[in-house]
């Protein structure tokens, strides 16, 4: 089987060109694929954005679940 040249007709019986009829609909990206895309992109940056606001609250050394005490000066 031999490649479809831009210029000649279309298969698909439309009578159009190749490069003007299925060529274009090849390179497209469905809806679905783009919403799914997106969403994966939302949850990704959430996540991220997630991660960078609590690395603040946690301090070098610091135990999980352990506070520092001033007057004692070791952790509880």
């Amino acid at each position: 089987m031999s490649a479809i040249g831009r210029n000649e007709p279309c298969p698909c019986g439309s009578g159009k060109k190749y490069k003007r009829c299925c060529a274009l609909k090849v390179n497209q990206t469905s809806l679905q694929m783009r919403l799914v895309i997106g969403l994966v992109a939302i949850s990704l940056l959430g996540g991220l954005i997630l991660i960078l606001t609590s690395i603040d609250d946690i301090e070098p050394g610091a135990a999980p679940g352990r506070v520092w005490s001033a007057e004692h000066g070791h952790w509880h």
